[in-house]
């Protein structure tokens, strides 16, 4: 309602020449409707195009803003800020059209204007945040707006990210706690809360926390947290309970699976810590770790460091049978070593792993006719 009460007071604000030709009432209607693009047109109808009146210029820079006119609206909002350079409503929404536009320095520029003449801007400062380079800057920038207004969850929340970043873990969960205590339903704060409760070594906090959480909203990370907490508890067997629930449901990763190998091995369960031990190990394994090693060693090919290729590709092939590494180390020992018989083995594996015959076509011949060429009667005569 005030806003709408706002808009109107503004239009029927205008200047007493223009309130002789302008229907206040239609204008109303295109505002309280959203119709922008309509209201923009009408006020160009009614308004000389090099108009000086600035409630004039004001009214249709933003019904430019509005309607997604951007560059127009800037013009006509520069034009205002030209007559009144102090004025700060205007500063604000040049400062949000650069940054709409991409033009992060700019909108800083408006932005750091808007502080110069207002200290204690709480909105200036929390959208100077969003354009710090460093956590540094966006921690100076946040500080002073939750100085201003310490229960504003937006900025409690991003605050506490930058907090976390730079590993000020306490800071981290002060700032939060104060917003959440002033809003104890929400839950977006909780949640950020968490592990941060977990890093400080409150765990019965997270458990209470999390178990009313989880009434709301069966969310993964709740369940990892408790399931941490759980641990650090020496609650094992809920621990383990816990994070049965989230492989159930195929979203465990390397450290849930972690955590239940140890509380199987505290429960005295060891084939089941064997078993997520093991399990441990392989979600840790990149499917891509392989490749890494290929192209590791084709860097040392390159080099001319041979050894060195040769123990990283064999060191690739203990996460997983690689056809492109059989097929480098064939070449490898073939022509650089000078390891014939090795070159044979590497060859023969290579094909024995069914390499594909129409994508691998011109490598799948290439090695046949080596194998022909190493193990032909003249050849191994001569080796």
């Amino acid at each position: 309602m005030k806003i709408w009460l706002s808009i109107y007071l503004f239009i029927f604000g205008i200047s007493t020449f223009t309130a002789q030709t302008i229907d206040k009432e239609k204008l109303f209607e295109y505002y309280e409707t959203q119709r922008y693009a309509d209201a923009d047109q009408y006020l160009q109808s009614i308004y000389p195009e090099d108009t000086k009146d600035i409630k004039a210029l004001t009214q249709m820079a933003y019904c430019y803003m509005m309607s997604g006119k951007l560059q127009e609206a800037e013009i006509n909002y520069i034009k205002v800020s030209a007559v009144e350079p102090n004025n700060i409503p205007v500063l604000f929404s040049l400062a949000n059209i650069n940054s709409r536009r991409g033009n992060g320095t700019k909108a800083k520029t408006y932005l750091l204007q808007i502080i110069q003449l207002d200290s204690l801007n709480f909105n200036a400062y929390r959208q100077l945040a969003g354009f710090g380079d460093t956590a540094e800057a966006r921690l100076n920038y946040l500080k002073k707006a939750n100085t201003l207004n310490r229960t504003d969850p937006d900025v409690a929340y991003d605050l506490s990210a930058v907090y976390r970043e730079l590993k000020q873990y306490q800071q981290a969960y002060d700032v939060l706690k104060t917003a959440i205590d002033a809003d104890e339903g929400n839950f977006t704060l909780q949640l950020a809360q968490l592990p941060l409760a977990n890093q400080l070594g409150k765990y019965k906090e997270v458990i209470e926390t999390g178990e009313k959480l989880i009434k709301e909203k069966a969310d993964a990370n709740v369940i990892n947290e408790m399931g941490q907490a759980y641990f650090y508890l020496k609650e094992y067997q809920k621990c383990a309970a816990v994070f049965k629930t989230l492989e159930d449901l195929g979203i465990q990763n390397e450290g849930t699976l972690y955590y239940m190998a140890l509380s199987y091995r505290e429960l005295k369960e060891y084939d089941k810590a064997t078993d997520y031990a093991k399990k441990t190990i392989e979600e840790g394994i990149s499917a891509h770790t392989a490749i890494y090693y290929t192209a590791l060693g084709g860097i040392y090919e390159q080099k001319e460091q041979f050894s060195n290729a040769l123990e990283t590709y064999k060191r690739g092939l203990t996460f997983k049978n690689s056809n492109a590494i059989y097929y480098r180390l064939g070449l490898l020992c073939d022509f650089n070593l000078k390891q014939p018989k090795n070159a044979i083995t590497y060859y023969n594996l290579y094909l024995k792993n069914k390499p594909d015959p129409e994508r691998e076509k011109e490598q799948i011949a290439y090695a046949k006719t080596r194998l022909a060429s190493l193990t032909s009667p003249k050849e191994l005569a001569v080796k």
